[in-house]
């Protein structure tokens, strides 16, 4: 569809874009496609005026969970899809991969709505090895945190995270920490309308308790990595468990991998809502996307 409007869906504290999605509406507009940042919860934008709304860097809905899902539910038309995004804001999707087969790092899960006690929370602590205490609800490493267990004082802060966000009527979950972080740390495999298009390598991200930095994510360092069979694999086998819960076709997914001790990569994190895509690591990705785009626009 030529001349038609694109927003690029975005947060106020980043009005103007990632610097890494910038690069997509010259893409887009080579191929007559008009693009734009549009702040997501800014009430001046008209979101019926735009053919496409493409989700970006809304990297502060978590603690509004319910009103980014209604927004894009309000939309005329939106990537990956309404039904995606409600399905992957939510990390218990991985209990879908889980089931399906596809290797996920195990999982402690803790339910707002049994009222746990402190000491009830204590006893699904891990007791050996450090852990990792997340809402399912979260961004940018956000509300997460990384504690050892042999320290009393450790577990007594990793106890009060997980109390704090189980009053807030937040679901919890407790991960082991997988150790191949610190050595070589995660690999995002990107994909494309189902094409791999590139790898990155990214560092470790947690190094002790959850501290509200009062940045929209955690700083990250990354550089281009080539994934490995095994990973492509686990990838799209995840790929197609996502596609089968939504009954949707994804426009852009990263998948975010880890090693456990065997060696057998593990799925960290599956990106479906507004992924950095790191497009400067890979070959002509901006114009992969605008392709992409241009598809759904018909």
């Amino acid at each position: 569809m030529t001349n038609a409007r694109v927003a690029l869906a975005t947060c106020s504290q980043l009005p103007d874009l990632d610097k890494d999605d910038v690069p997509l509406i010259a893409a887009l507009a080579e191929r007559g496609v008009t693009a734009e940042p549009a702040v997501w919860d800014s009430p001046a934008v008209d979101w019926q005026a735009y053919d496409l709304v493409l989700v970006r860097s809304t990297w502060d809905y978590s603690p509004r969970h319910d009103e980014f899902l209604a927004w894009a539910r309000s939309l005329p038309k939106v990537a990956n899809g309404a039904d995606v995004i409600e399905w992957n804001t939510d990390k218990r999707y991985l209990r879908e991969l889980e089931a399906a087969g596809v290797p996920v790092i195990p999982t402690i899960w803790l339910d707002p709505q049994r009222h746990l006690s402190k000491r009830a929370v204590h006893t699904r602590m891990p007791a050996f090895g450090d852990f990792v205490v997340k809402p399912v609800v979260s961004a940018g490493a956000q509300n997460t945190g990384r504690y050892q267990p042999v320290s009393a004082q450790s577990r007594g802060k990793a106890i009060a995270h997980a109390t704090r966000l189980l009053d807030d009527g937040r679901w919890v979950m407790i991960q082991p920490y997988v150790t191949s972080v610190d050595t070589t740390g995660e690999t995002c495999l990107v994909f494309i309308d189902g094409e791999l298009t590139h790898a990155v390598r990214k560092n470790a991200l947690l190094t002790g308790p959850a501290e509200d930095s009062g940045e929209l994510y955690a700083r990250e360092e990354m550089a281009s990595f080539e994934a490995t069979p095994d990973q492509i694999e686990v990838a799209r086998r995840a790929l197609d468990v996502a596609r089968a819960a939504t009954g949707a076709d994804l426009t852009y997914a990263r998948v975010d991998l880890v090693s456990g001790d065997d060696g057998v990569p593990m799925v960290i994190e599956l990106e479906l809502t507004e992924p950095s895509l790191w497009m400067r690591y890979g070959t002509g990705v901006e114009g992969k996307l605008a392709d992409a785009v241009v598809k759904l626009l018909g």
